[in-house]
């Protein structure tokens, strides 16, 4: 059958997950979908979810890399509970999610890696492309993936190893055929990319052709899907991810303050993609230090920070433990800076490229002594530029270390997003003191009347040389002071100054219902499976509401009013119910969990039968 004859068919989604091993390139060929994707204008969500190992075994279950995408011609929220089509490089991805495929979904599989050998590793006894067991429940597409690539490439001076590691691009060619995808703007980017070594790019082409082409001539291929353009507000549109979203906050509040980005950091999973980023922009007044460790980042931010940059780290949880004694002497010495924590699998070395929301009483209590730290976190990753902008603002403005909180779902997913004109941005109000302000002295301590801001004057300014340091500090002088009332006023002091943050914050927006039986709280990178779960409820006449918390510490001053609006208050969360433990205690309210620790994001799914449960 050929491609004019195949029949077109118009759906308005799809999930696929490309899975292999490390050395499969299923992270490359899920980016090079997602980036075609992106240009032919549908909205799309994306999971990464690799291995922590360097080169996990090959073969085996522990190795196997994923990549999911899900591309609409609708708004959509998440990369989707369950992918429609699997592509599976070897009987290991099959194994391992096989499980998650929709029933009656597609399977397409290299069956040249289906070799004994691998079906040990995996853990089959017979042959699953064989023995019926996929039989009824599937459309299997058996392709010779390897030996159609060293068939297309028999003629280059290339070795077997390197034309075999294109066999993703024939996977990837072949879904572009499926899915109506143009293949110009991957072969660019395969030219650029190669471009030093054109027998490379030139063998990955026609893998990718060759994919394409066995789609269009192979009559077991009976259908062809289109997806529509979706239709996103106006505007220009990149695709984006969390953390590269990250780095662009962060240089765009230094470019609005008129200050220089500073960041002091050490490389650490999933947040080591902030510093590869900010590194090359020194063009931008952006100042990067790769530091020996955790403390050395966090310690060269501070001195930054009292010099009059903005000052920034990213880490992820162990991280911030090793930072933890640092941010007590920022919340001390009262210096703007912003740490990034990308949350992963913990505890200790955990699960580091696994998504987690474990970090929350970390972020908010982590800290020897009353030292109260603003706690701020993303909603998505193009959220993560507008929370590391605010983080940064606010840093400013109150004279304060802020926590921002993303995760490695965030940080290494993407979406489209608008990119927003720099004049449409909050300004950061900021300014220094030129001379002293106390009678004959600087008083590093004296306060803005409503922030409660300590004075910032950078060092070596005439008549405002001044020390910090971890000691407490005497009010308004800054000198160290022992005096039991002094230390009573400068604890509450710091505490009513983070809280006064409150003020900034805008009326929360309820979702569905704004009062009824059930009320959704998320935080975090929960807010697109709470929302599609949302909307499918309200869909079916359900009276909820959902509301989605951008600030933790502190909480929106309405939200008390709005909790006790609702007989019931659900909380999704990837931990053991770390914001239901905070607002049961806030509030006095039964909040209710659902607490779901798998190292992926929870499923919409999941929230729909919890809500059923609790409300019938």
């Amino acid at each position: 059958m050929s491609e004019q004859t195949a029949e077109m068919k118009h759906v308005e989604e799809v999930i696929i997950r490309f899975a292999g091993d490390s050395g499969d390139g299923m992270q490359l060929t899920g980016d090079r979908f997602t980036a075609n994707t992106a240009i032919i204008g549908n909205d799309l969500s994306t999971l990464p979810d690799y291995p922590a190992e360097i080169r996990a075994p090959a073969g085996s279950l522990a190795g196997v890399s994923a990549f999911q995408l899900r591309f609409s011609s609708k708004d959509i929220h998440t990369p989707g509970d369950e992918p429609d089509v699997l592509v599976a490089m070897n009987p290991a991805a099959l194994k391992v999610h096989l499980k998650e495929i929709v029933k009656g979904g597609t399977i397409i599989v290299n069956a040249n890696a289906f070799t004994p050998k691998n079906l040990k590793l995996a853990g089959y006894e017979t042959n699953p492309l064989e023995d019926d067991s996929l039989k009824n429940l599937y459309t299997l597409y058996s392709i010779e993936m390897t030996k159609l690539v060293v068939a297309a490439c028999a003629d280059m001076d290339l070795s077997s190893k390197d034309i075999e590691r294109t066999k993703n691009m024939l996977a990837l060619g072949y879904l572009f055929w499926m899915y109506n995808r143009p293949l110009e703007n991957t072969k660019t980017w395969l030219k650029q990319k190669f471009a030093k070594k054109p027998l490379i790019a030139e063998a990955n082409i026609r893998a990718l052709d060759t994919g394409r082409n066995y789609g269009s001539t192979t009559e077991v291929f009976t259908t062809r899907y289109t997806v529509a353009k979706a239709q996103l507000r106006k505007g220009t549109y990149r695709n984006i991810n969390g953390n590269y979203a990250t780095a662009l906050g962060l240089a765009a509040a230094a470019e609005k303050a008129g200050r220089p980005l500073f960041y002091g950091g050490y490389p650490i999973t999933p947040a080591s993609d902030v510093l590869h980023t900010l590194a090359a922009w020194k063009h931008m007044n952006v100042r990067t230090f790769q530091a020996e460790d955790e403390i050395a980042g966090i310690a060269a931010a501070i001195g930054a920070a009292f010099a009059g940059n903005l000052a920034c780290t990213a880490t992820s949880g162990p991280g911030v433990a090793l930072k933890s004694e640092a941010l007590g002497l920022a919340v001390m010495a009262e210096l703007p800076i912003v740490v990034v924590n990308v949350q992963r699998g913990g505890p200790s070395t955990g699960l580091p490229t696994k998504t987690e929301q474990a970090d929350l009483y970390q972020a908010v209590y982590g800290r020897n002594g009353e030292a109260p730290i603003p706690v701020i976190a993303a909603a998505t990753p193009g959220d993560c530029f507008y929370a590391a902008y605010e983080a940064s603002r606010i840093a400013v403005m109150y004279m304060t270390p802020v926590i921002l909180l993303t995760d490695g779902y965030l940080g290494n997913g993407s979406e489209p997003w608008a990119i927003p004109s720099m004049d449409d941005l909050p300004d950061i109000p900021l300014k220094f003191v030129t001379e002293h302000n106390g009678e004959d002295r600087f008083l590093p301590y004296l306060r803005d009347e409503k922030t409660l801001a300590r004075a910032w004057a950078i060092p070596g300014t005439p008549g405002c040389e001044h020390r910090i340091g971890g000691l407490e500090k005497g009010d308004p002088t800054g000198d160290v002071n022992y005096d039991p009332d002094n230390h009573h006023v400068m604890i509450m002091r710091r505490a009513e100054k983070v809280n006064g943050i409150s003020r900034e914050l805008p009326e929360t927006k309820v979702y569905g219902k704004k009062s009824g039986d059930l009320l959704l709280l998320s935080w975090g990178g929960t807010f697109g499976s709470t929302r599609s779960a949302a909307e499918k409820l309200q869909s079916e006449d359900a009276s909820i509401g959902h509301v989605h918390l951008r600030w933790i510490n502190p909480f929106p001053n309405d939200l008390g009013d709005i909790l006790a609006k609702y007989d019931k208050i659900l909380i999704p969360e990837i931990n053991a119910g770390q914001l239901r433990t905070m607002i049961r205690a806030e509030y006095l309210v039964d909040a209710i969990g659902l607490n779901i620790v798998r190292g992926r994001p929870i499923r919409s799914r999941d929230i729909i039968e919890k809500v059923k449960e609790m409300v019938g």
